[in-house]
Parts: structure tokens; C-alpha cells; sequence
């Protein structure tokens, strides 16, 4: 018996790769052009960084949920992230300003994962240098550590005032167990009207002392502290809540403890953290 020939020889197959991606590559030109008639939109708008977290954040989400097949995601996120990233960057040039208190090797991948390799990438030894950079540009954004270590100091009350730089993101959008760049950071910008999604709110919280019970009354509001430091005149905290929540009820959770007076300062927000499930 005649064994019947494959539908599909090895040219065959290898033309249908080179077609697909030329198809790819003629799809990112024809992004290109679509940016192109964008910049020429916003000629009449405010300058600033073009980066758009929210919409980054969607894009990323639904990448990952619509995901399948052999290609592992860890790739695809990183392909479109140097896609967005760069799009994002000839819209309006913009320098990436890195806080490398823990180390610059793992910030840079960082950076280079999230941001691609055609974004400057400029490196500071601590938070602080990173905010006072950003705050002297003109449309930069800034990434340090969303959980630095004990010798950061409460770097995020330089944050507080309308005119301060503010956290806008945190990274990276898609987490999940194994993440080549899994590292937690924060993103912030001058503040941009329209550049912030407030799913999670972050604020600056002064009290004079610590008090058992304050975790546990925060966590009812499913509110946390993602870091603190002491300093002369009492206590600082990083608090993120979500965005449902109102100052107004987090105060009143704090009312009785013992705290001392205590005083809150919106710093930023940023998306909800989504989690993809773990393929097999």
C-alpha cells in the first residue's frame, strides 16, 4: 500500500513562515504610519510623556487571556512590550530614570523587558535621585523597587504636593509565578491628567506611633502598608487601598488606635494587579 504524501512539504511550509512574517512586519510599518497621523494630532496638545498606563495595562491583560499555543506568553509579553514601548517613545522621546539601590543588573533587565532598548535608560543609587530627575524633565518617567529594602528611608513623601512627581504604574502588568522580569516596581511621571488609572490608590501616612491593630484595621478595607520608615517626627507609611475606598473611611478605621495624629497624602495609583494563571 502507497503511503499518501504530507498536505505540506518543508518549502511549503517555510514559504508560509516568510509570508506571515512579512505580513507582521507590513502590519507594524502600517502602526508606524497610524502613530504617524497621531503625531500630527497632538502638534495642538500638551507636551509630556505619551506613556499611557491604564491602556497599557488593558493591553497587556487581554494579550494574556487571549494567549495560546506553543509560542511561551514570557515572549509574547516581551515583543509587545518593546512594540508599545517604542511607539510610545517616537510619539514623545522620553528617558527612563532607574533607581538601582538593589542592584543595576536586575533593574536593567527590568527596564530593557518592560521598556525595549531604544528608550535611554539612565541609572541613580537611590529613589530619591530617580524623583528629582523625572521632576526636572520635561516628560521622563522614573522606576524604582516597589519593595525596597530597610535603607531606602520613606522615600515616598517627596512624592506628596500636586505639583510632585506621582506613581502612575506598577509593574509589570501581567504577573505570575517564574516571570523573567517579575520584579515589582513602580513607574512615575509628572503628574499627567489623563495617564492614571486609579484602581489602586497609594498614599503617604504620617502617624506619631505604631500601634497593634493598625495592619488588621487597614486590611478590613483591603487596604495594606507596602513599606515604612521612621523618621523625627514619627512613622511614615506606603499605603495602597483601592479606589473605591475614600480617605474618609480609612481614617475613620484608624480612629481609636492610639496612633497619635496622622496625616495622608495621595502620592499615586495605579492598575489592580492581574495574575495569569500558570500554563501547562
Amino acid at each position: 500500500m502507497t503511503q499518501s504524501p504530507p498536505p505540506f512539504s518543508l518549502a511549503d511550509l517555510r514559504r508560509e513562515i516568510d509570508r506571515i512574517d512579512e505580513t507582521m512586519h507590513r502590519l507594524l510599518m502600517e502602526r508606524g504610519e497610524i502613530i504617524e497621523t497621531l503625531i500630527e494630532v497632538k502638534k495642538t496638545q500638551a507636551s509630556g510623556s505619551a506613556f499611557r498606563p491604564g491602556r497599557e495595562a488593558d493591553q497587556m491583560k487581554r494579550l494574556a487571556e487571549r494567549h495560546q499555543g506553543l509560542l511561551p506568553f514570557d515572549t509574547v509579553e516581551s515583543i509587545w512590550r518593546v512594540i508599545v514601548s517604542t511607539f510610545t517613545y517616537v510619539q514623545a522621546p522620553y528617558t527612563v530614570h532607574a533607581d538601582t539601590s538593589l542592584g543595576d543588573g536586575l533593574m536593567r533587565d527590568t527596564a530593557r523587558f518592560h521598556f525595549g532598548f531604544t528608550v535611554p535608560y539612565r541609572t541613580y543609587r537611590n529613589a530619591q535621585e530617580v524623583i528629582d530627575a523625572v521632576a526636572g524633565s520635561a516628560g521622563d518617567l522614573g522606576i524604582f523597587p516597589a519593595h525596597p529594602d530597610q535603607t531606602s528611608g520613606s522615600w515616598w513623601i517627596p512624592l506628596s504636593g500636586p505639583d510632585k512627581p506621582k506613581i502612575i504604574a506598577r509593574l509589570p502588568f501581567v504577573e505570575r509565578t517564574d516571570h523573567p522580569a517579575g520584579t515589582p516596581i513602580y513607574v512615575i511621571s509628572k503628574p499627567i491628567d489623563d495617564a492614571t488609572v486609579r484602581e489602586v490608590i497609594l498614599y503617604s501616612l504620617n502617624i506619631e506611633r505604631w500601634r497593634e491593630g493598625l495592619t488588621q484595621a487597614l486590611r478590613r478595607h483591603d487596604a495594606s502598608i507596602e513599606a515604612s520608615a521612621g523618621d523625627d517626627n514619627g512613622l511614615s507609611l506606603l499605603i495602597a487601598a483601592p479606589g473605591s475606598v475614600s480617605t474618609e473611611t480609612l481614617a475613620d478605621a484608624l480612629g481609636g488606635l492610639g496612633i497619635g495624629r496622622f496625616e495622608w497624602h495621595e502620592i499615586g495609583s495605579h492598575a489592580a494587579r492581574y495574575h495569569r494563571p500558570d500554563q501547562h
